[in-house]
C-alpha cells in the first residue's frame, strides 16, 4: 500500500507546518537513495510522502529537518534532525511513521 506521515510540535500542540522531509530506500549495497523530498502541509501532513514512488519491501529512511522548522519560528532546538529508519515486510499494508517533536525532544511510534 504505502507510506504516510505526520509531525505534531508538542510544545505547541499543534500540527508541524513546513517541515522538511526526505524520504530514502535502501539499495543491494546497503547505501540509502533518495526516494523523495517534501514539507509537512498545513495539517502537519506530507500527502507527497510517496509521489512517484515504488513501494517495495526493505528498508526505508525518513529524514525531518528539524532545525530548519525551528529555525523559521526564531527558536533553537537541540536535534538539528530527526531521522527514522524501519523496516517494510508487507507491501499489503500501510506504514504511518509519525513523528512528535519540541525543541530538545522527539518520539515516534508506528502508527495506523
Amino acid at each position: 500500500m504505502s507510506i504516510s506521515t505526520h509531525v505534531l510540535n508538542t510544545a505547541s500542540g499543534k500540527p508541524a507546518v513546513g517541515v522538511k522531509i526526505q524520504l530514502e530506500f535502501m539499495n543491494n549495497e546497503g547505501t540509502f537513495d533518495i526516494l523523495n523530498d517534501t514539507c509537512t502541509n498545513n495539517d502537519g501532513r506530507a500527502p507527497e510522502l510517496m509521489k512517484d514512488c515504488d513501494f517495495l519491501e526493505g528498508t526505508y529512511r525518513i529524514t525531518f529537518l528539524t532545525k530548519d522548522y525551528f529555525s523559521q519560528m526564531d527558536e533553537k532546538c537541540f536535534y538539528p534532525y530527526a531521522t527514522i529508519v524501519f523496516d517494510i515486510d508487507d507491501q499489503e499494508s500501510h506504514y504511518h511513521v509519525p513523528l512528535l517533536i519540541s525543541n530538545f525532544a522527539y518520539s515516534t511510534y508506528r502508527g495506523s
